[in-house]
Formats: C-alpha cells, structure tokens, sequence
C-alpha cells in the first residue's frame, strides 16, 4: 500500500559513521599480499627460466632476465623485496588517507511524492525559492522523465553532491526529472523477484508519474536499471515518449562469456546463504564484481595515496568511494535470476527472460531510443550492451570515451554523456505526439 510522500527542503546528510571500505576489506587486502608474495615465491623459477608467462609477456620477462645476467640474486630479491613493502605501506596509506578524509556528502533531498515499502519515488523539479517561497514545485508544463538505477547500488550515484547530479542537470535543461529509489529491501521484498519489482513497484510509479503530470514521461534506465526499463517499455511502451538505456547489458556472453557462466556457476554455493538469508549480501556483491580485475581497487587506492586530500578529483574520489561501499543488498529470487539467468543461461539474449510470464523482447519495442555504450566500461563490456542496441528497431547509439561509473560521475561526463542525452530527449520531446493523457486506470491487482 502507498505510503504518504515526504517533505521538500530538507537536507540529506550522510551518516558520521566509519568507512567500511573498500569492500570487502579482507579480501582486497588478502589478494594484494597473494600477488606481490607469490611474486616473491617465484623468484627461483623466475632465474632459471622456466617459469610460464602469458603471451606477451614472455619477451619482457627473457628481456629483464638477459638485463639480470651477472647481478647478484640476493641484491635482486632485495629489491624486490623492497618493492612489496613500498606498496604495502602506499595501500595502506591510500586506504587511511580515504578512511579519515572530511568528505561527507550533505545534499539538499529531493521529496518523496509517492512510496510503496522501501521504494519512493523522487520529484527533482525545481522548488520555488526565495522571501514568501513555500518550497512548493514549479514543474510547469515541463516534460517528465522516469530515471530508473540499479537495485543493487544505492540510487545517489545519480545525484551525488549539488554539482555532480544528473538528475539537477536535467531540472535545470527544462526536464522534470523523477527517481525511482528502490531502497533497501525489507521483509517484503525479500519475498521480491523481478516481476514483483517491474510488473509491480515500476509500473505502479509510472502510473504516479502518468497521473501527477497528465504526460507520457521519458525513461532512463543505468546498467541494470536499464534492464528493467526495458522491461517496462515492453510492458507499457504505450504509456511512454521515449527512452535511454545507459550502459545496460543484455547479451552477457557476448565479452567474458566464461566469466559470467562461472557467476552463474556461484549460485549453487551461494544457495544455503540466500535460504538462511533471504538476501544476497553487499559484501558477496562487491567480491563478485572484484572477479572482474581482481588488483583494479589495490591499483587505485595506492594511487590515491599521492593525492592532495583538498583537489577537486581527491573529494570526487571518496564520495564514489561511499557510494560503492554504501550498497544494498539483493533480494534472494532477484539475486537468483541475475545469477543464474542473465550470467549463467544468458537468458536475456536468448530470448527467455521473462516477467509476469511474458518474455522481454526488444525487436517488439517501437520507442524511439537511445543506447549509450561507455566503450570503457569493464562492468557491462560494450558489446553486450551493443547487442541490445542491435535488437531495437528504433534505436540511436552513443559510444562515449568514459567507463561505468565515469558516465554519470567524472569530470568529463556532463560533455560526453549528458549534454548528448539532453539534448536527445529534448529533441524526443519536440517529436509529434498524441493528447495529453488522462489519468490512468487502476493497476491490475498490483
């Protein structure tokens, strides 16, 4: 049942507590002592030659030991050996600099105009500011847009500080933007698959967004949260203008098709967890997505401790830093389907992933749409997300030089990513459309 919407002009701060990250701690820390020690360990095979390399590599190891030829092999293991005590102190320089840093994100919140258990939704249109001002929207005749994230991070990524939001950005090019906050799942959504979550929750905040503006909105969807956009357009494209999927996956064999079947290969290990719990835990999320580049968070936290703690990137750094280590956990059948479906039978692609009973199939889906594919992105491997791209018929790509996270967070994103998207949706907006609508009729037993 849906709950009554929260109050606008509030400030948002985020909790004083300690950092927990990254996590999970243990296993980055044990990963980074496994590689530089084995490195140690295989100094004598390394001497005489006979140990294996990787392609490429071969050449540089013969190349370094022709260069070794006469030194001294204790004076060699020295250096070595001082290597590794360099990196550990710079890790763990890095990851005290980032424990104790003054960051603490403090926002202005956007209102909950509707909430249904752990979802809200969230209006961003401007609020009337100023002597005499009652904070009440002036949303006007702007055009909406449905912003839907991933279930498995929190929803702020997309509206990280008062400068880094896309979701600002887009209020303040003429849009009304609203965010589908999934929230943390609680004893009812535990009980939650897919369907429950899409044919339920997202269909039930389309229907606020219908009836508050009297507009077909938008749709965007980020990575995940592209995937059940998607499934919305399938549903109701009717009820829609258009959409843009954000570096969303569909066939995930398509790049690392081994990786993502040993993912799906986890489930079975992961069952008695997800029985006892009903949820898939944060920390066996992170560890799942640190298979990807097992070293990639030792690499960049030994970078972050040269940093100057005040630069504008170091304060970016840390406040993605939360937010990765600030994540939900899944619930036990979504984490079912994600695991063994999309990873392990790439039902997506196949054409078998289905929700309410009823497969999700692009080529059936008219929307006019945009695809953007960061072609730097390790998480969803552009041609995945290109497969997806392929499948729609109406569909426009946008292959920006930025990774993941990068397209909604770095530096560069407002040039490469959301000026592109803006502009798109605005260009949608300006397409001939049909009547305003009417307000909708009530779900179907939802």
């Amino acid at each position: 049942m849906a709950q009554a919407p929260g109050q606008a002009g509030a400030t948002e701060p985020q909790e004083a507590r300690p950092r927990l990250g990254p996590r999970p701690l243990p296993l980055h820390l044990s990963l980074a002592m496994l590689a530089w020690h084995s490195s140690r360990s295989a100094l004598p095979l390394f001497r005489t030659g006979s140990l294996p390399w990787k392609g490429e590599l071969g050449e540089a190891a013969r190349a370094l030991r022709r260069d070794l030829d006469g030194s001294a092999t204790d004076a060699f293991e020295r250096a070595v050996a001082r290597e590794i005590d360099r990196r550990h102190r710079r890790l763990l320089d890095g990851l005290h600099a980032y424990r104790h840093h003054s960051y603490r994100r403090s926002v202005s919140a956007a209102p909950a105009v509707w909430q249904a258990g752990a979802s809200r939704l969230l209006d961003y249109a401007p609020r009337e500011t100023g002597a005499g001002a009652s904070g009440a929207s002036s949303a006007g005749g702007r055009q909406p847009v449905l912003v839907v994230p991933s279930l498995i991070n929190r929803a702020y990524i997309l509206d990280l500080d008062e400068q880094t939001s896309l979701l600002r950005w887009l209020a303040r090019q003429g849009f009304r933007p609203f965010l589908l906050d999934w929230g943390r799942p609680g004893a009812e959504e535990r009980g939650f698959a897919l369907s429950q979550y899409i044919a339920g929750r997202l269909e039930r905040a389309l229907d606020h967004v219908l009836a508050e503006t009297g507009r077909k909105p938008h749709l965007i969807g980020y990575c995940m949260g592209g995937l059940l956009a998607l499934a919305l357009a399938a549903r109701r494209g009717a009820d829609l203008d258009a959409m843009a999927l954000l570096a969303t996956p569909w066939d995930f064999h398509a790049e690392q098709a081994a990786h993502a079947r040993l993912i799906g290969d986890n489930l079975a290990m992961l069952e008695p967890l997800l029985q006892r719990t009903g949820e898939l835990p944060v920390d066996v999320i992170q560890a799942l997505f640190a298979s990807l580049d097992p070293l990639q968070v030792v690499r960049k936290f030994i970078a972050f401790s040269g940093l100057d703690p005040e630069a504008p990137g170091t304060r970016r750094f840390v406040a993605v830093e939360d937010w990765l280590n600030d994540g939900v956990p899944l619930a036990a059948p979504v984490a079912r389907e994600c695991l063994g479906g999309w990873y392990g039978r790439n039902a997506t692609a196949r054409g078998e992933w289905l929700i309410d009973g009823r497969p999700i199939l692009p080529e059936g889906i008219a929307l006019p749409c945009l695809c953007i594919l960061p072609d730097r992105d390790r998480i969803v491997p552009p041609g995945s997300a290109a497969a997806l791209a392929e499948r729609l018929p109406a569909a426009t790509t946008c292959r920006p030089a930025v990774g993941h996270i990068g397209m909604i967070v770095s530096a560069v994103a407002e040039r490469r990513v959301w000026r592109p998207l803006g502009d798109w949706l605005a260009a949608a907006a300006r397409r001939p459309c049909g009547p305003t609508l009417g307000p909708p009729g009530p779900p179907p037993g939802r």
